[in-house]
C-alpha cells in the first residue's frame, strides 16, 4: 500500500477528487481534524488507527495518513489529447523538463506551475523524478492539480508544439535576458536538469535561450527558482 503523509498532500489530493482512502488516524491536532472534516465531506472512509500501527505503515507520519493508489496522482493527460484540445486558444505555457532528477526541484517546479497557470508539464515517460511521496510534500499538494504529460520522445514531442504554433525557448544562464524576449502566445519553456543543463538535441531545436541576469556571486540560481521566475515573465507578457 501507499500513504501520503503530508496535510497540504493529503488535503490537496482529497479536494481533486483523486482519493479513495481510507484516511487513517491516529492522533488528530487541530490541522489533522480540518482533513478528517474535508474526507468526511467527501464521503471517504475514516479508520481509527494506533500510532504504532501507523509508524509501520507511514514512518514520516503526523497523527494521519491518506491511502492511495497513486502517490504520485495527478492530472494526468496524453500529450496527444492536449495538442487536439487547444483548439483555437491564441496563448498556452508548457513546461518541458529534461532530466529533472531531484524529487524537491520536480515538487518545486510543480507548485510554481499551478501559482503561475501551466497548461502542462511534459517530461519523458521514464519519469524524471521518481519519489513521489517527496514530489508531493514539496509541491504542497499541487502535483494533484497540475496537468501533467508523458512522451518517449521530448525532440518529437517539441517538433509538435513548433506544428502547433508554440515558440520554445531553453532556460539558459547564458541566453539573452528573459524580459527582451516575446513571450506572448503560446510559449513552451525547457528546464534542464541539475548540473548538466539541457541535453544538445534539445537545444538545437528551441527557438532561443533565455536567461534570468544574476548580480549574485555564486554561478546561478537553483532550478525550481529559475522556472519560477521564467513563468512569471510569460505570464506578465500575457496580461491584457
Amino acid at each position: 500500500m501507499t500513504y501520503l503523509t503530508g496535510f497540504h498532500a493529503i488535503e490537496e489530493r482529497i479536494k481533486s477528487n483523486g482519493a479513495k482512502g481510507p484516511l487513517l488516524v491516529a492522533k488528530a491536532g487541530p490541522r489533522a481534524k480540518e482533513i478528517v472534516a474535508l474526507a468526511i465531506e467527501k464521503k471517504i472512509r475514516i479508520e481509527r488507527t494506533g500510532a504504532f500501527d501507523l509508524d509501520s505503515l507511514a514512518p514520516n507520519h503526523r497523527g494521519i495518513a491518506l491511502q492511495v493508489e497513486d502517490e504520485a496522482g495527478g492530472a494526468d493527460i496524453s500529450f496527444e489529447d492536449f495538442i487536439s484540445g487547444l483548439g483555437d486558444r491564441k496563448s498556452a505555457l508548457v513546461i518541458i523538463l529534461d532530466e529533472i532528477t531531484d524529487p524537491h526541484n520536480y515538487g518545486a517546479i510543480l507548485r510554481s506551475c499551478d501559482q503561475f497557470g501551466v497548461d502542462l508539464v511534459l517530461s519523458r515517460n521514464r519519469r524524471n523524478a521518481k519519489h513521489a511521496g517527496v514530489i508531493s510534500q514539496t509541491s504542497s499538494g499541487a502535483v494533484s492539480w497540475v496537468a501533467q504529460a508523458e512522451t518517449p520522445n521530448l525532440v518529437r514531442a517539441m517538433d509538435a508544439l513548433k506544428e502547433a504554433g508554440f515558440w520554445i525557448y531553453g532556460a539558459d544562464m547564458e541566453g539573452e535576458p528573459v524580459y527582451t524576449k516575446d513571450l506572448s502566445g503560446r510559449i513552451a519553456l525547457v528546464l534542464g536538469g541539475e548540473g548538466a543543463g539541457i541535453s544538445r538535441l534539445l537545444k538545437e531545436r528551441c527557438d532561443g535561450m533565455a536567461g534570468i541576469p544574476s548580480f549574485g556571486r555564486i554561478d546561478s540560481l537553483n532550478v525550481s527558482v529559475a522556472a519560477g521566475v521564467l513563468m512569471y515573465e510569460v505570464r506578465r507578457q500575457n496580461v491584457k
